[in-house]
């Protein structure tokens, strides 16, 4: 028999959870609420009036919407492609612009941020047509809940809009792209998909759900 003792095992590394990405989640759970408020605010005034919700929603350029809708829905693909980019630690290209496939995060977060701008654009516009045939936020109780619950979701993709300069910013003021710059552009786009994910709720019960 041997007489040296068995060497115990080392003990395996624990991973600690990011906490910037945790503290990040924990607010998107609180904004998750609010968000569920003005869904209550909504069904409960469709409760109330219900004759507003046969002669209201005529008023929708349905294409238009649609098109505003996919756009913000595929701007969430473009923001993951980032991520995988941030990931690896690439911030920019390693080719011509046309090489899609040798973008970095920077160039996937320019075109996202583009796709939202015209999401935000558009819906101004389409709030401006509103206007013009008569809906206004205090013309009638469907007015009300309809401007308030797109106007918020509104305010935040323009906050999501103001998150991906900054990322974009630090990524050409960083001397290196390293953990912090990939970790600011991965929770930057937990914020991107909530807002996505929020507005395909609030298209479904306000555009479809008549």
């Amino acid at each position: 028999m041997s007489s040296t003792a068995a060497l115990p095992h080392a003990p395996a590394a624990v991973n600690r959870p990011d906490p910037v990405s945790v503290g990040t989640i924990v607010w998107l759970s609180s904004e998750l609420m609010f968000f569920a408020g003005l869904f209550a605010m909504y069904f409960t005034v469709r409760a109330v009036v219900p004759e507003l919700w046969q002669t209201e929603p005529q008023l929708f350029n349905m294409p238009f919407a649609i098109t505003n809708t996919t756009i913000l829905v595929l701007s969430s693909l473009t923001c993951q492609f980032g991520v995988f980019a941030a990931e690896r630690y690439q911030k920019a290209r390693t080719g011509s612009l046309l090489q899609v496939n040798r973008w970095g995060m920077r160039e996937w977060y320019v075109l996202t941020y583009l796709m939202g701008a015209f999401f935000v654009s558009g819906q101004v516009f389409e709030y401006a047509e509103l206007v013009h045939e008569g809906l206004t936020i205090s013309s009638t109780p469907y007015g009300s809940v309809f401007y308030m619950a797109t106007g918020f979701h509104g305010l935040h993709v323009t906050a999501g809009l103001l998150a991906f300069l900054l990322v974009i910013g630090r990524s050409f003021a960083a001397r290196r792209f390293g953990h912090q710059e990939a970790t600011s552009a991965v929770v930057t786009s937990y914020y991107w998909h909530f807002v996505d994910v929020v507005w395909i709720g609030l298209f479904f019960i306000i555009y479809i759900l008549r």
